[in-house]
């Protein structure tokens, strides 16, 4: 295990409208997978002790080797504490022969209202070694800024 990644972003959106942006059937496929690979739902069961399963696919031919394929990231995700419009709470486990990647991941997702709309947090605990942080703290930022583009165009 290594270091905590995190990253932050303020949207100009409530924390319901960033809250619904997960419990939604169908709305992380849109905005969760990060700029180079495109998002299946599997799996959905978004209450406190539910779990979703998805499957990102990249979309880039020059991607580094995928988690559980060549161009695939399989990843099963538990909620474990929900507190409605203010924090989600996940174990994140990607589908994987690599022991750099099966390792469980604990991330967290918080959201701070502010002046001009919330501040969203994205913390993630035990990150798998096989995750570079250069990688992971890009892939938050791609995920907060279609995250903004989904929520702010909502409104």
């Amino acid at each position: 295990m290594r270091w905590v990644d995190s990253a932050s972003r303020l949207i100009a959106a409530l924390p319901k409208a960033i809250y619904d942006a997960f419990a939604k059937p169908g709305a992380m496929e849109g905005w969760l997978p990060p700029g180079n690979m495109k998002g299946d739902m599997l799996h959905f069961d978004f209450r406190e002790g539910g779990s979703y399963r998805m499957r990102l696919t990249y979309t880039d031919p020059d991607h580094r080797q995928g988690k559980t394929s060549e161009h695939v990231d399989e990843v099963e995700v538990r909620l474990t504490r929900l507190e409605e419009n203010r924090s989600i709470e996940q174990e994140i486990r990607f589908d994987s022969e690599d022991p750099l990647f099966s390792c469980l991941m604990r991330m967290t997702w918080t959201f701070e209202p502010a002046c001009a709309g919330t501040v969203v947090t994205i913390r993630a605990e035990d990150v798998p070694e096989g995750i570079r942080h250069e990688d992971h703290i890009e892939g938050f930022r791609s995920s907060l800024e279609h995250l903004a583009n989904f929520v702010e165009t909502a409104e």
